[in-house]
């Protein structure tokens, strides 16, 4: 059984060579076409394909706004954005919409039809090219959580000796300006960094610059 799919683009002829495109395979049928955000909406209601394949670009409504009303109207919809725009924003920007997929046009057939039979089968589909950013703006994530976590665990005088070594004050300095002895400064110092895994004042210059603590 072949994937019902509804096409929305606000061009005739990128719908007449995608529709080429997609029915080559034999998988997959165009079940019906749209030219805008708001006949995407009126088609879904009364085509409920498998996969609606929405344009970002369009008239009177784009089709991210158009994807959230369809999900809105019809949670149980699988929806994948066809765009040009490779940034990861519009892919954020596409899941929060609820988009179940992200294809560019620049993508070749086979990997347009395996996107829309990923997503048709309850799977999600995103260009290779976004892959590797995306991991490491995850990872990012998860460092800053576990920077936030560490950083939480730190006493207000030890925040404060390493904000002030961070920004390349001598022991003796700190003392001085928080009239406490060096010794202290010292034992403050050892805490903090051994609370954040930290070894070396480079280290600890870059833990405070990627927290906020100091400006590079």
């Amino acid at each position: 059984m072949s994937v019902r799919i509804l096409l929305v683009d606000d061009h005739a002829v990128i719908r007449e060579g995608l529709r080429a495109v997609l029915e080559a395979g034999g998988e997959l049928t165009v079940e019906g076409e749209g030219a805008s955000g708001l006949e995407a909406i009126e088609a879904y209601r009364r085509l409920r394909p498998d996969v609606a394949l929405l344009d970002i670009g369009m008239p009177d409504m784009d089709g991210l706004a158009a994807c959230r009303r369809i999900r809105e109207e019809h949670p149980d919809a699988r929806i994948v954005i066809l765009t040009v725009h490779a940034q990861e924003q519009f892919f954020f920007e596409a899941l929060r919409a609820g988009a179940h997929g992200y294809a560019l046009k620049r993508s070749t057939a086979e990997d347009l039809r395996r996107a829309i039979n990923t997503v048709a089968q309850g799977g999600t589909w995103l260009p290779p090219e976004l892959a590797g950013s995306l991991v490491e703006n995850f990872v990012s994530q998860v460092r800053a959580g576990e920077d936030d976590r560490a950083f939480g665990t730190l006493s207000a005088r030890e925040r404060e000796v390493l904000k002030l070594v961070a920004e390349g004050n001598t022991n003796a300095a700190i003392a001085e300006l928080l009239s406490i002895s060096p010794k202290t400064v010292q034992t403050h110092r050892a805490h903090a960094m051994e609370k954040l895994g930290l070894h070396e004042r480079t280290g600890l210059v870059r833990y405070a610059i990627r927290t906020g603590l100091i400006e590079p």
